[in-house]
């Protein structure tokens, strides 16, 4: 996020990323951050949850309360022409049980000036129809250009 900040300084920045939470070097989980500075927990091992993803149970409230509130202050903010990108990292299985998730997802594609955003590439229904939208253009990330991701990404804003 600090990198999409300096190559594009005239723009606010919000949104959400996860991380691996290692436990003695074994991932054990996810956790969300977001740029306004809440962070929670978005899966973990043993935890106990109707919504599953292999070995991890997904904590739908924390994910609510911590990413979805932060994409939904964005779509807040954002006005027309707004100088905003809504940054998503990311919007896959997981994160997909939460119908309040797919409503301000929606909403962002729909509103916010500028949405940045990782999705899975496995079919999904969710996924599928917002990747086919005439506004949405993709970059499938390949080794030879994850390295130069940021500076594609600013490319396609300006």
């Amino acid at each position: 996020m600090a990198r999409l900040r300096e190559a594009a300084p005239a723009l606010a920045v919000r949104g959400f990323w996860t991380e691996e939470i290692r436990e003695r070097g074994t991932r054990v989980g996810f956790r969300i951050e977001t740029v306004s500075g809440a962070s929670g927990t978005l899966a973990r091992v043993g935890l106990q949850s109707p919504y599953r993803v292999g070995r991890y149970g997904v904590d739908l409230a924390s994910f609510e309360a911590v990413a979805v509130s932060e994409v939904e202050a964005a779509v807040e903010e954002a006005a027309p022409g707004s100088p905003m990108i809504l940054v998503m990292d990311e919007i896959g299985k997981m994160e997909l049980f939460s119908a309040r998730f797919r409503r301000a997802v929606e909403r962002a594609f729909s509103q916010a000036p500028h949405v940045v955003a990782t999705i899975m590439q496995r079919g999904h229904p969710f996924a599928d129809a917002l990747k086919a939208r005439p506004d949405v253009r993709l970059i499938t990330v390949t080794l030879q250009n994850r390295d130069r991701l940021l500076e594609m990404i600013v490319r396609q804003l300006g």
